[in-house]
């Protein structure tokens, strides 16, 4: 995995985080089976060395990634900048071997951060995550985890925005229905 590019990682947390049935209310639960597990995994590109050759995770890789899920939820909450960077660093010590200097497919030197073999889906999903988390919170600052500004949403992100004013977990669908929930409000004051 790529050391210098958190934005990859912060979004697979945001992403993985806002998969839970009690932040997707209205549709329920997004990983509820281990093909919806391989559905996210493509998704984001994510070429995991632990998942099986035919790209299939397995039942006991969902349920670790459920965890995964409610440990990197933690560390969104995570009130101080201690406790953020003491549990990514646990997340990524699971699993990592440590960084490698390694060329990228454009033949330039990068550092990545090499997992152990026989790693699981959750545990290496976890080392992107940790890692991610780690950059953000050096590179922008603890303020970068928030909680979703809709007020009908317990959804959670990490900000790696330049500007840094991302307001909502899901801005296509969050953002969206505060829009049209504030357009319909505005249009009953006016009759």
């Amino acid at each position: 995995m790529l050391l210098s590019d958190y934005t990859l990682g912060a979004n697979v947390a945001t992403d993985l985080v806002n998969t839970s049935a009690a932040v997707r209310i209205s549709t329920g639960e997004v990983l509820t089976d281990p093909a919806a597990l391989a559905q996210f995994l493509r998704e984001h590109d994510l070429h995991l060395d632990a998942t099986p050759p035919d790209g299939q995770p397995t039942e006991d890789d969902l349920v670790q990634v459920h965890t995964l899920r409610q440990e990197t939820r933690a560390l969104l909450e995570a009130t101080t900048e201690d406790e953020l960077a003491d549990g990514a660093n646990t997340l990524v010590r699971r699993a990592a071997t440590g960084p490698a200097l390694l060329r990228d497919a454009d033949g330039r030197w990068q550092w990545h951060i090499t997992t152990a073999p026989r790693s699981s889906v959750a545990d290496e999903l976890g080392v992107l995550v940790g890692a991610a988390l780690l950059g953000v919170l050096r590179t922008l600052s603890h303020d970068r985890f928030r909680h979703c500004a809709s007020p009908v949403c317990d959804g959670m992100f990490v900000d790696t925005s330049k500007a840094g004013r991302r307001r909502y977990c899901m801005p296509g669908l969050c953002g969206n229905r505060l829009n049209v929930a504030n357009h319909r409000a505005r249009q009953q004051g006016g009759r």
